[in-house]
């Protein structure tokens, strides 16, 4: 990140309740700087989350969007924070971002709300970043801009679709495509190809929160075999010199009791260990996310032992973001790598504090959008800014998706950068 000594002032900062994708309320933050420059950010907000994630305030009125109303988030950005930041000037986003942490005195944001926090240090980021790419400012020292293989989630199941599927997102992703550009045109390609093939079989190819289709299929590995076959189909290699796969099952939404439920079996950490490992050898999957549930840390280490040789093992409910969490799990060797979502921590810096931890110990980063979007696309020029050479933002269609391709498809088209894995 940009480390040029120049203090700035914040004159003007409001919120404002807008919907995100879903139609629940979020939150617009808009800044004004001393010299004039202006900054917007779209909060995201999720559907599947981590249990030690940041705090989302919502007001729980129930006779306003079902108490998921976020008036008293945007009160806490239009009155203390307000007052916070216009009280004096700053050297730095770090220096904004620790003042409302200090603010807020608590372990999770509860009290101001992560919706908040994250949405002025967004919209700060913004800001400063005036006059030049949002990505170049965000750059940490000594780390390249890289443009990244982006992970098209193609089909839904879980809390993200009204199917029987539980497996959360099931991925396609470009690794071997030469560019970005191409690997936009591949990703769409398969996915048009997809909706023919559940056409053919009397699927229904409506979709699910993150444009991937939702059909009633029940076994993961009936929907990995779909895919193989769409992605061959559109006339490219299933695999990681074409296009690979890329799971996320979100398992601690289907586990219980101390036992797994995937399509009607009801299986120990031992025994879905032993489905991935038969998954991975049958199926082009290069990387699985959340394969187990987040309180499941023996079985996390296992599952590293067993297949972090050969494939990404990724903590994204596990790992929240949280820059103490993600150390404790390097320490204790669980996963290879971590998902990264800017409002499971609630600011720009400790989301970019959590990336440093992981390039230093060798995890490899994908960052990530949620399934409530706006059309912010934020997350696109952060993952250039710090090379982590990974992105999912969901299917390619619905506007808050595609906003950040295209962002990248721009980023591409007037900057020469390296495209691919880190």
């Amino acid at each position: 990140m940009s480390t040029a000594a120049t203090s700035f002032t914040v004159t003007e900062l409001s919120a404002l309740e807008i919907l995100d994708s879903r139609g629940n309320p979020t939150l617009q933050v808009d800044v004004t700087l001393g010299s004039g420059a202006t900054g917007r950010a779209g909060v995201p907000s999720g559907a599947s989350t981590g249990s030690r994630e940041a705090v989302e305030l919502r007001d729980g009125d129930k006779t306003r969007f079902g108490g998921k109303g976020v008036t008293k988030a945007a009160a806490n950005v239009n009155g203390e924070l307000r007052e916070l930041l216009g009280a004096r000037s700053w050297e730095s986003l770090a220096q904004v971002d620790d003042a409302m942490i200090t603010a807020d005195g608590t372990a999770n944001k509860a009290r101001l709300g992560a919706n908040a926090t994250v949405g002025v240090s967004m919209a700060v980021a913004r800001a400063l970043s005036t006059g030049g790419e949002l990505f170049e400012y965000l750059g940490p020292a000594g780390v390249s801009p890289r443009l990244p293989v982006p992970h098209f989630n193609v089909l839904n199941g879980g809390v993200h679709a009204p199917n029987s599927l539980d497996f959360q997102e099931f991925m396609i992703a470009p690794i071997g495509a030469p560019s970005f550009p191409e690997a936009v045109r591949a990703g769409a390609a398969v996915y048009a190809k997809l909706r023919s093939l559940l056409q053919e079989a009397g699927f229904a190819t409506g979709l699910g929160d993150e444009g991937g289709f939702a059909p009633d299929i029940t076994r993961p590995e009936d929907v990995l075999a779909l895919l193989v076959k769409a992605i061959e189909g559109a006339g490219y290699t299933a695999g990681r010199t074409g296009i690979a796969i890329a799971l996320d099952p979100a398992a601690s939404e289907f586990y219980s009791d101390g036992t797994y439920h995937v399509a009607g079996e009801t299986l120990t950490s031992a025994d879905m260990i032993e489905r991935y490992a038969a998954i991975v050898a049958d199926y082009p999957v290069w990387s699985i996310e959340d394969g187990l549930a987040e309180g499941d840390w023996d079985g996390w280490a296992v599952l590293t032992e067993r297949l972090a040789g050969t494939t990404q093992i990724m903590g994204d409910d596990l790992f929240v973001t949280n820059p103490a969490i993600i150390a404790e799990a390097i320490e204790r060797k669980v996963g290879n790598s971590a998902l990264i979502k800017l409002n499971q921590i609630g600011t720009v810096t400790e989301t970019l504090e959590a990336m440093r931890l992981c390039r230093e110990a060798g995890y490899t980063q994908m960052v990530s959008h949620r399934s409530g979007e706006t059309a912010d696309s934020f997350i696109a020029d952060l993952t250039v800014a710090t090379g982590c050479g990974q992105l999912k933002s969901g299917a390619p269609a619905r506007g808050e998706r595609v906003a950040k391709y295209n962002r990248l498809l721009e980023i591409a088209a007037h900057n020469t950068m390296p495209y691919g894995l880190a």
